[in-house]
């Protein structure tokens, strides 16, 4: 078993240096995945463990454990082995969580892969970490899998199951569709499943004892903004803990019920997820295969629901729609807000008309397992509605300047981490992973954050994101915030375009509020009030829609895209 490495925790309040050491008091665990579900199976057996709304599906810890060990062992009997990489394609459902939990449990490593995928991603994602299996849906929304998988390698349709070859995919063998239907090529998920003999315990048992936790057990394909996505490699211990201490933030217990519509092929849904609730015996309630805010309100109320997690645009598209008022949300206390910084008008409406009074603010990213900051159910409510919180336990922050130097409080500089959340690697590229954790073993975000004398840590940008104007560097999060504050103003992404005379220019996308009509004009007096001159944006547009990846983030890349297009051909035109 590798050693776990541990850096000195004590703070000395007020911090003049932005650092921030996370307490090391409770101990983390130190058990593979699977054995500390099977100990919480054992001691819970008849409690409620996962709710499928969609499938029809309800399982107490018994029921689940006895599903999961079913795929295990049907996995391993067609040859899957611990190392193995099996890729998993598909929208929330049952057979997502159990490909997670079994695939742990005989310490094969679950590829996770984005159900927005085309083939050409798939073909990147399965090559560069050499999948040996993939199980698939048959298809979600605009997207038929399996026609995809046939176009990408036509071997399958002569090909036996399990006995795949192919050119474009030389590492695949098994290709395990869900569903009923037989297709050429290919094994049925439902078929893996078989009862246990006394030898397939047997089996199970031995590969478990030789697990360690830090075993490689799952990638995570980033997604970036530009170029190909990167495998970020995590261990049992990485993923198993910072499911706990979520939990702990969360002061989750066995009796709650977290509601779950965000996506389980990220770690939001995976590990703040399915491994918080496993990490405390809590019940995972998924509503629907992807988001839909009415299902979602419909599922919290009928569930008596007293967690629920999302994305900011997750949150508004709840309130904003035209039969919140009819659910009673009131066994409601807390959940996660993530994957974007929260606008605090939204925060608060959450914590009144949603009665999450003790929602909390979630902040990492995927290379941390993904979470490394959090705000405190007894924070202040400023705190709680203006910062990302302070490091978790076992994690330490800080904010350095472009040399690396620690930054004195108050100062914006790039957010670092260290601690057990920090990744392996990235999967086969050493270079990128030492570009990303350097020699002391921090982990370098990209996010622009100010730490405060009490080590709460505010982002206010992306690196890359920061608009320079002329020398003057601008953060996008602040015009946002002050446009939040405006009634019509339902959303809005503030981001640079290209400018031959300042370098770059603010152009800002808002989406207005229902029958709300404002103008440019009017949207740059209320900005001319609140901030200075140079922040106010050049360019506006007010759109309905964002580009949005499948987790809810806002692509403000493709949108600087788009409107250097715009820019471009009404330059042309006139």
């Amino acid at each position: 078993m590798s050693a776990v490495t541990t850096y000195p925790t004590e703070n000395h309040f007020p911090l003049s240096l932005s650092q921030y050491n996370g307490q090391t008091s409770e101990p983390l665990i130190e058990q593979s995945i699977g054995a500390y579900l099977d100990e919480m199976a054992n001691n819970n057996p008849d409690k409620l463990a996962v709710v499928m709304h969609h499938q029809g599906i309800r399982w107490s810890y018994q029921e689940y454990q006895s599903q999961i060990d079913q795929l295990a062992s049907g996995l391993l009997a067609i040859g899957i082995k611990s190392g193995d990489r099996v890729g998993i394609w598909s929208p929330n459902n049952i057979e997502w969580c159990l490909t997670q939990f079994a695939t742990a449990k005989i310490g094969a490593i679950m590829v996770c892969i984005n159900p927005a995928y085309r083939p050409e991603e798939l073909e990147y994602a399965l090559n560069n970490v050499g999948c040996r299996a993939i199980i698939c849906a048959e298809k979600f929304k605009s997207s038929n899998y399996l026609q995809m998988l046939y176009e990408l390698v036509p071997e399958l349709h002569s090909a036996l199951p399990g006995q795949l070859s192919s050119a474009a995919l030389p590492s695949l063998e098994f290709v395990i569709r869900m569903g009923d239907e037989v297709s050429p090529g290919m094994l049925n998920f439902n078929d893996l499943k078989r009862p246990l003999s006394d030898a397939d315990k047997l089996a199970l048992n031995a590969i478990a004892d030789g697990l360690s936790p830090f075993d490689a057990i799952n990638i995570q394909l980033t997604s970036g903004t530009t170029g190909n996505p990167k495998g970020a490699t995590l261990s049992h211990h990485n993923i198993l803990n910072n499911g706990l201490l979520v939990a702990n933030a969360m002061q989750l217990s066995a009796d709650d019920r977290l509601c779950i519509p965000v996506p389980l092929y990220h770690c939001f849904g995976m590990v703040l997820g399915n491994l918080s609730c496993i990490s405390k015996g809590a019940a995972a309630i998924y509503p629907s295969d992807a988001f839909d805010p009415l299902t979602t309100l419909q599922v919290v109320e009928a569930e008596k629901c007293t967690a629920l997690h999302g994305v900011p645009t997750m949150f508004i598209a709840q309130l904003e729609h035209p039969r919140f008022s009819e659910f009673d949300l009131s066994t409601l206390r807390t959940g996660v807000m993530a994957g974007a910084t929260c606008p605090e008008e939204v925060m608060r409406r959450v914590q009144t008309q949603m009665y999450m009074e003790q929602v909390l603010i979630g902040y990492g990213q995927t290379e941390c397992s993904p979470i490394n900051n959090m705000t405190e159910i007894d924070s202040s409510v400023e705190k709680r509605v203006t910062t990302v919180g302070r490091a978790l336990a076992h994690t330490q922050v800080k904010i350095v300047d472009e040399f690396g130097d620690i930054l004195p409080v108050g100062q914006p500089g790039e957010v670092c981490s260290r601690g057990y959340c920090v990744m392996q690697c990235y999967w086969n590229d050493a270079e990128k992973t030492s570009a990303t954790i350097d020699s002391e073993g921090w982990l370098h975000s990209g996010d622009i954050g100010e730490m405060d004398s009490e080590g709460y840590v505010k982002i206010v940008g992306r690196i890359k994101d920061m608009i320079i104007r002329g020398g003057e560097n601008i953060y996008p999060r602040e015009i946002e915030e002050k446009l939040y504050t405006h009634p019509d103003v339902q959303d809005a992404a503030v981001f640079g375009v290209q400018s031959e005379k300042y370098g770059e220019e603010v152009c800002v996308w808002i989406k207005v509020q229902p029958l709300a009509e404002i103008d440019e004009q009017e949207i740059r007096h209320f900005l001319t009030e609140k901030i200075a001159y140079f922040k106010v944006p050049r360019y506006i547009k007010f759109v309905e829609q964002y580009p949005m990846t499948v987790t809810g983030k806002i692509q403000k890349f493709k949108m600087r895209e788009l409107m250097y297009q715009e820019l471009y051909e009404d330059i042309n035109s006139a």
